[in-house]
This record gives structure tokens, sequence and C-alpha cells, in this order.
């Protein structure tokens, strides 16, 4: 589970960003003035720095004027490193070189170098960054090592080639740390894109699947009263009697399609909730017989189903109902077969009848069979459908009876 996390591994917050990353997009948090931390930054170096220069009392120059208007402009220069980072990084280093080539006390004015670069390679410049930590480590050498004989304070000698290799270590762990980051906030993209998409497909299909059901819940009601419907207004005034029953089946259909439709925006209201009731299935075919023969079709079964899972089951069932749907919208025959077969591996549908076309426009969205086909590929099944050689037409599905397919 994602919540849970393996022993010794690393935080969760590593692996998937800080809780509060996503709290603000990318563009906002670019624009936002990052004042209190320049401010606690610029009173740190300012206040650091007379402690570094008692330390460093005789060995560097004292603090002047000068000296703190360099700190507080290193400081200051942090304000923009969020929106202006490469002159922010090559401003602070500038300002930093300055400072130590006046041979004032080395303390925490390298900390704003360190800043500049870490928010310049954050934001992905890179070569920069690197650019501005060896041009002040370059600089440093300069005075350290020759320009120390002309510069303040005056008696100082060259520096150690020690001193050196730590400097030349502080910048390279200050921009690898940098790099780190980077790479991090990168992979945290991803995944927040990855979890984006993955919702965004998962709603998708969500959608379908809703849209499917609501197809195939409606389709075959309303067929059913637009048939029922013409045939009480055909024999309203001739024949009473049979205009009352069609008026009967048109009551019931209409009862059994709400209720069904509310079962599906009960699902939409609590998703993730048990339904109220089982979804429909091979066990419900006498019913689908008996509305059908309401409709003027008389459909013959042939075949018992197999014991299925219930993806399969209600599958299987909508694509039933939606084949004899068609028939009583599309087909000039009155009768139709619906044949069941099975071996230990596959389930198959086959429902025929004996045309020919209407070609009437019965009022169908015309994606009956696109939804057959989709319900079948969703289990790894297929179908086939088209006119029969003899005339007619045929739907056959294979659907697997495996259960990971029908879970």
């Amino acid at each position: 589970m994602d919540e849970q996390r393996v022993r010794g591994g690393p935080p969760r917050w590593w692996r998937h960003g800080p809780p509060w990353w996503d709290r603000w997009g990318e563009g906002e948090r670019a624009s936002r003035w990052p004042w209190r931390s320049t401010v606690v930054v610029t009173v740190f170096v300012l206040v650091g720095s007379n402690f570094a220069a008692h330390g460093q009392e005789g060995e560097r120059a004292a603090l002047d004027p000068f000296a703190r208007a360099l700190l507080v402009v290193a400081g200051a220069l942090l304000l923009w490193r969020k929106r202006y980072p490469v002159a922010v990084v090559f401003g602070t280093a500038g300002a930093v070189m300055v400072y130590l080539g006046a041979g004032y006390p080395y303390g925490p004015v390298l900390l704003t170098v360190a800043l500049a670069c870490f928010s310049a390679i954050v934001a992905g410049h890179r070569r920069a960054a690197w650019a501005a930590m060896g041009t002040l480590w370059a600089g440093h050498v300069l005075v350290a090592h020759w320009l120390y004989q002309w510069l303040p304070p005056s008696g100082d000698s060259a520096a150690s080639w020690g001193e050196e290799l730590v400097v030349a270590t502080w910048v390279v762990a200050i921009a690898a740390v940098s790099e780190l980051v980077r790479v991090r906030r990168e992979q945290w993209a991803r995944e927040r894109a990855e979890r984006a998409e993955a919702a965004r497909r998962r709603a998708d299909e969500e959608r379908l699947r809703i849209a499917q059901e609501l197809h195939d819940v409606l389709a075959h009601s309303i067929s059913v009263i637009n048939v029922q419907a013409g045939v009480g207004l055909a024999l309203l005034d001739s024949d009473p009697e049979q205009a009352r029953t069609a008026l009967t089946t048109i009551k019931a259909q209409s009862k059994e399609a709400l209720g069904e439709v509310r079962q599906v925006l009960d699902t939409l209201r609590a998703p993730g909730d048990a339904p109220r009731a089982p979804a429909p299935g091979l066990d419900r075919l006498p019913e689908l017989v008996e509305q059908a023969a309401s409709a003027g079709l008389t459909v013959e079964v042939e075949g018992e189903p197999p014991r299925l899972a219930p993806g399969t089951d209600l599958a299987a069932f909508r694509i039933v109902q939606e084949a004899l749907t068609n028939v009583v919208r599309h087909s000039g025959s009155r009768h139709a077969r619906v044949h069941l077969a099975h071996d230990a591996d596959v389930l198959r549908l086959r429902v025929d009848d004996d045309g020919p076309a209407t070609g009437a426009d019965a009022g169908g969205s015309g994606n009956g069979l696109a939804g057959m086909r989709e319900r079948a590929a969703a289990l790894g099944g297929t179908i086939e459908a088209g006119p029969r050689p003899d005339g007619g037409f045929r739907v056959l599905a294979v659907l697997p009876l495996t259960s990971s397919a029908g879970a």
C-alpha cells in the first residue's frame, strides 16, 4: 500500500515530495517574494560576520561601512533569486568576491552564494550556477596566491593550498546538493503528472462505463415503450383492450428503467459503496424474453449459462439485451434465437434473427454495437456482428470464463 513504508527505506515525502509541495503551482511559487527568508539570511550574515571578525581579529581586515554594505547587498540580492536566479547567483558571487578580495573576514557571507547557487540549479540554470561558483573559486585563488600582496590587510601572506582545497570542496558540495534537490524535484513533478494522468484515465474509464450502462439500461426499455406506444395509438379506437395492455406494458417498462437508472445514479452519488441491488446477469434471460414478447418479438433460448463471475455475467446479459433491442428496432423479423454454449475456457453467445432490415429510424444512437464490442474487449473477448449468408443478422460474442477476466 502507498501509506506503508519498507523498513529501512526512504520516507514517503522523499519518494513523493513534501506534503506542502502540491499546495501551490510552479507559477504561483515563482511569483511569491521570499521576504522572510531573505531578511533572516541577511540578519544572520550581518550578526555572524561580526562574530567572525572578532575571531579573526589581526588576521583579516576589520569590518567597516563598506564591508557591511557588501554584506547587505549579498543578502538583499536573494530577494530576486526565484525571478532572476542567474543574475542573483552572479551578483552574490561578485559581491562575495569583492568582500573577500578586500581582506574582510571569512564567515556566513558565503551562505548567500550557496543559497543563490541552490536556487539557480533547482530552477534549471545549471551552467550559470556552476560558472558563478567556478568564477568565485578562481577569484579566491587569484587573490589568495597572487593579488594578496597589493590588497588589504597589509602584511598578509599567501593562503595554503589546503585552504583552497577546503574552499573547492565547499563549492562542489553546495553544487552537488543543489543538483540532488533538482533531480528529486523533477522526479516529484513527473510522479505528480503521472498520478494526475492516472486519475484522469480512471475518470474517463468510469465515465465510459456509466455511459455504456445507461445506454444499455435505457435502450431496451425505450425501444419496447416506443413499439407499445405505436400499438396503443393504432388500436386506441378499434381495440381499447389491446391499447390498455400496451399502456400497461409501457408503465411496467418505464418503472423498471427508472429503477435501473436510479441504481446507476446512486453509484455516482456514492462511489465505492456497495450497490443496493445485485447487477443483472443471464439468470434474468426469462425477463428479457418476456419484455421482447411485449414488444411483439418471439425469442427462443437454447442452452444453459454456466456459473459466471459478476463482471462476465453482467456483460453477457447486456450484450444479449442490446442484440434483442437491435432486432426490435431494425429488423423486419418478429422472431429471434439466443444460443448459449460454453466449454472450460469461453462462453459463446449467439443471437440470430431472420431479417430483413427495415431501415427505419427507431431513435437509437448508433452506439449499440460499439458498446457491445467495448464490453467484450474489456473482458478479453470478441464480438462478431453482421448479415448472415442466408439472410437476417447475427451477433456472436465470445467471452473468457477465467476469473481474472471476469473480475
